[in-house]
C-alpha cells in the first residue's frame, strides 16, 4: 500500500515519523507499508532467524534480526531477515549494540506475503546488492521456491526438494535444502 503525503518527504523526514505496524518503507520518496505477516510468513522468517543464529552467533561470525529497518542509498527499508557480519554490526557511545542500522545488510532474505509485489521486493533485493550485500534470496511460500541472488550474476531458482540453498561466505556452516526449508510449513 503506498501512502502519498500532501508533500513529497525526504528520507531525513521520514526517519523523524513514528514506527508503524507493519512497517513502513522509504523508496522513491514514496511511503509503502509492508503487508501483515501471515502464518507461513511468521514461520520461515522465525526459522531462518534461529537457524542462521545458531550457527553464526556462537561463532561471532554474523547475526540475523527479524524486521530490521536498514537505511542506506537513500532508501529506508525493513528486510524479513537481514544478516549482519559481526563486524559490520553498529555499535552506540555504550559499547552496545545501536538502535539505528544506517547500512546495508550482508545478507537480505525477503519471504513473499499473498498479494505482495514481487517487483517491490525484488527492487529491495537489486538495492541491498547494489549497496554492498553479498547475497539475496526471495522466498516464495506458494511456489515453494527460493530465488537466490548472488551479487554480480545472475539469479537461480531452487525448487526441487534436495537442492542445497547457496549461502554467503560467512555463514558457510548452514546446510539447508528446499524441502528443509519449505519443511517448517508443515505442523
Amino acid at each position: 500500500m503506498v501512502k502519498s503525503p500532501t508533500k513529497p518527504l525526504t528520507l531525513e523526514e521520514f526517519l523523524k515519523l513514528p514506527e508503524t505496524k507493519p512497517a513502513n518503507e522509504y523508496i522513491n520518496g514514496q511511503i509503502i507499508q509492508k503487508p501483515m505477516p501471515q502464518g507461513k510468513h511468521s514461520i520461515l522468517q522465525g526459522e531462518l532467524v534461529t537457524n542462521i543464529n545458531s550457527v553464526a552467533k556462537p561463532q561471532r561470525v554474523a547475526l540475523a534480526f527479524p524486521e530490521l529497518r536498514c537505511t542506506f542509498g537513500g532508501r529506508s527499508i525493513v528486510p524479513d531477515v537481514a544478516v549482519f557480519a559481526w563486524e559490520r554490526i553498529p555499535i552506540d557511545e555504550r559499547g552496545d549494540m545501536a538502535n539505528v542500522f544506517k547500512a546495508h545488510p550482508d545478507w537480505t532474505i525477503e519471504i513473499l506475503s499473498p498479494d505482495q509485489s514481487q517487483t517491490k521486493v525484488t527492487g529491495n533485493i537489486l538495492h541491498c546488492l547494489k549497496h554492498g550485500s553479498r547475497f539475496g534470496w526471495l522466498i516464495d511460500p506458494d511456489e515453494r521456491s527460493v530465488l537466490v541472488y548472488p551479487p554480480k550474476q545472475q539469479p537461480e531458482l531452487f525448487q526441487e526438494s534436495q537442492e542445497i540453498l547457496p549461502v554467503p561466505d560467512l555463514v558457510s556452516e548452514l546446510q539447508l535444502t528446499v524441502g528443509q526449508l519449505f519443511g517448517w510449513l508443515k505442523l
